[in-house]
């Protein structure tokens, strides 16, 4: 193949359900005839690969960059991947060839065999939202996972990210600003023993935007290499209280414009509607504060049924919007020990969960119990439920049970180490059809 770079049209082939390239342009049937392969044959481009399968899986028309080697080089490109009927229809353009790199990125989903150069190092891709492209197969045996069923997953459902000294995560700084990181210390979700540090380069589209990581994995053989997790009482991580803090300020100036009508005449109600969006996120920057600090040191005596009609008030318009209704069923005060904006915003967190997952219609639950030394408020809602295999990583940060449920995967965290940082738990009772009952539990007063 010659070294200079492809011309900018764009190269086609097809895939036929097993994953053989049973059509292919002249450029892509070279390619893969020097990979060792031929048309009518299993497809030996790793990568490509990787995104035929990733868009199989999906069932939808995945776009991402991809490096594949030549005889002479490696050729930077852009692959679109679409399925039609049990094919996947590739769509392949700015072809760009430069010097190889050594060692090359490692192989995905049975593809050739590594080079000698880089059989020692473990590589992974993944793309803008985090889902696995590739990774080398001296990795995937390390972490124990099968590399066919592991492409398309959230790199959080094989690795569990930790906190660096300071608190923070890189990987996840690097997502929120784009850039490359280093020092991310991570866990194997199958092996808790076998650990990871993990550094990674940006790469970017074809237009120039942000596509996701190509990065290395350092294994660390022993456990205690890695930074130690947290305590459930550390405080909140500084990236994210600067995070919520800056476009909450923007909030509240822009919703006390309207309040003052100082972009010109406004209707009596639209004006109160400006004064509701500022108290609440003045409510945010509250609650923002409390998990800054150790909820711990401000104990006090509160009504926990109190605090659960408060938290309802301020979801009432999504309660409406989505016409579910909330049932209460104390009509009592409920004393307990705790911090009070810490305990409003567990129960706005819980609630707003239930509301997310509740049917159209549906109905959210609150039930108040008192046992011994403890006093509780169970949510209930007729959702989906949750799998037994998920009811413990939900309670991991940015962990989801359904992906298409929306939040940030943050709620179920914070409020988990809000209850314990207080002396109490939130704890989940859920089964696949049966809804889902997250109950806070607290001492009582």
């Amino acid at each position: 193949m010659a070294s200079a770079s492809f011309d900018q049209r764009r190269i086609s082939g097809r895939l036929d359900s097993a994953g053989r390239l049973v059509r292919a342009d002249a450029e892509l049937e070279q390619l893969q005839r020097e990979a060792g392969s031929s048309v009518g044959k299993m497809l030996a481009l790793p990568q490509v690969a990787a995104i035929a399968e990733l868009a199989r899986k999906l069932g939808i028309p995945v776009s991402r960059p991809a490096i594949v080697a030549s005889a002479e080089q490696d050729i930077d490109l852009w692959v679109r991947a679409t399925p039609e009927h049990e094919d996947i229809l590739l769509s392949i353009e700015n072809w760009n060839g430069r010097a190889a790199a050594a060692p090359r990125l490692a192989t995905l989903l049975g593809g050739a065999a590594e080079t000698d150069a880089g059989a020692d190092r473990n590589e992974w891709t993944a793309d803008e939202e985090l889902r696995l492209i590739a990774m080398s197969n001296n990795l995937a045996d390390y972490l124990g996972i099968d590399l066919g069923e592991a492409a398309g997953q959230p790199l959080t459902r094989i690795l569990r990210l930790e906190e660096d000294g300071a608190g923070e995560m890189p990987l996840v700084l690097g997502l929120a600003g784009r850039r490359s990181f280093t020092g991310q210390a991570a866990r194997s979700r199958i092996d808790d023993n076998r650990t990871l540090v993990l550094s990674a380069e940006v790469v970017t589209a074809a237009d120039g935007s942000f596509a996701g990581f190509r990065g290395i994995a350092e294994t660390q053989p022993e456990p205690e290499a890695v930074s130690a997790v947290p305590s459930r009482t550390a405080a909140f991580d500084h990236a994210l209280d600067e995070a919520l803090r800056s476009p909450l300020d923007r909030i509240i100036e822009t919703a006390e414009r309207i309040v003052e009508r100082a972009d010109g005449p406004l209707r009596n109600n639209y004006a109160s509607y400006g004064g509701d969006i500022a108290a609440a996120a003045r409510h945010l920057l509250s609650v923002i504060q409390s998990m800054s600090e150790d909820p711990s040191q401000d104990h006090t005596n509160v009504d926990l049924a109190a605090l659960a009609a408060e938290a309802v008030v301020m979801l009432e318009t999504s309660a409406e919007e989505r016409g579910v209704q909330i049932g209460f069923d104390t009509t009592g005060a409920l004393p307990a020990n705790g911090e009070e904006r810490a305990v409003i915003q567990i129960l706005v967190n819980l609630i707003g969960n239930a509301l997310r997952h509740s049917p159209e219609r549906g109905t959210v639950q609150l039930h108040f119990s008192r046992t011994r030394g403890t006093a509780s408020v169970t949510v209930s809602d007729q959702g989906p439920g949750i799998d037994a295999a998920d009811q413990q990583r939900i309670f991991e940060r940015f962990e989801r049970a359904d992906e298409t449920a929306g939040g940030t995967g943050l709620g179920l965290a914070i409020s988990r180490r809000l209850a314990r940082s207080m002396g109490g738990d939130v704890t989940l009772e859920s089964a696949p059809g049966q809804g889902a009952r997250f109950t806070l539990t607290l001492p009582s007063a």
